[in-house]
């Protein structure tokens, strides 16, 4: 999902001791189908109901995969038994293009996916600007594409946070609205960023380098919604309500003024100054 040393982003021998976010059993604690529940049947068509398909998606930090193919399913209206049999026809309608930094997981997902033909997995540190310009553009250009119809950002922002502070959140947002038309998000409240940090420490690993000096903190939903609708021209379009683990579904839609692709570090240094008059400290 995010910059990490690759020794470590793919060895959580203890599941607490996942400090990209990449837990091997996250399916477990958190089942897809409480989240795929709060969304409406017939999303997808309501959102595009013109004749232009395959739609594209793409999922940032997707983990084993178990919830990207929990809405792929979902969004098209297929049931649990329909899988590979169904797969050419899936494939007109939409298409995911799956990133996780973590390499085991990514092969997990492979191997397991029911649709392999229209959901592609591939190993990406989405933090890595060269890296994620490469596999990204390569994807589109296959459909003649540059940008994707919708994306998918299921619990992924407290770990960019915490891995590349304020500064590599904003640059976050800023690409995946610059990359999406629209933009589901479930951000992790902020009492999950404490849980993640006393997780470390039990475990007697050094804490998150830029936790406690993160000045975008508090209602994560609200701030997160405060800088997609304010910096980066999107609209909030709906709250589909929250998981039973309290994590909000918030759908944004790209605004009449498009960010640009290419966010230069004048872009991010103005971004950053924005958030630093806002909050009231020093540069």
């Amino acid at each position: 999902m995010m910059a990490a040393p690759r020794s470590e982003a793919s060895a959580c021998p203890e599941p607490g001791a996942a400090p990209y976010g990449n837990f091997p059993n996250y399916s477990r604690f958190h089942p897809a189908e409480d989240r795929v529940r709060l969304l409406p049947r017939g999303l997808l068509r309501s959102l595009f109901p013109g004749p232009e398909r395959p739609l594209l998606g793409l999922d940032v930090g997707c983990n084993s995969g178990e919830l990207s193919v929990a809405l792929y399913r979902h969004l098209l209206g297929l049931q649990e038994s329909q899988g590979s049999l169904d797969e050419s026809a899936a494939g007109k309608d939409l298409n995911l293009l799956c990133c996780d930094i973590d390499p085991v997981l990514i092969e997990r997902a492979q191997q397991c996916s029911p649709f392999p033909a229209s959901i592609s997995f591939a190993k990406l540190d989405i933090m890595d600007c060269s890296a994620r310009d490469s596999c990204l553009s390569s994807y589109l250009r296959r459909f003649g594409r540059s940008t994707f119809d919708i994306g998918f950002c299921m619990s992924v922002t407290m770990w960019i946070h915490l891995n590349h502070g304020d500064r590599g959140l904003l640059e976050f947002l800023a690409f995946l609205s610059s990359m999406c038309t629209y933009l589901l998000m479930e951000p992790q409240p902020w009492k999950c960023y404490r849980a993640a940090a006393r997780r470390l420490r039990r475990l007697g690993r050094s804490d998150f380098e830029h936790f406690r000096a993160l000045a975008i903190n508090g209602d994560m939903v609200e701030r997160i919604t405060h800088i997609l609708t304010k910096d980066c021209a999107m609209e909030l379009v709906c709250c589909f309500g929250s998981t039973a683990w309290d994590r909000s579904l918030l759908l944004f839609k790209a605004g009449v003024s498009p960010i640009p692709n290419q966010w230069d570090s004048r872009v991010l240094v103005w971004l950053w100054s924005m958030h630093q008059s806002r909050l009231g400290f020093p540069g």
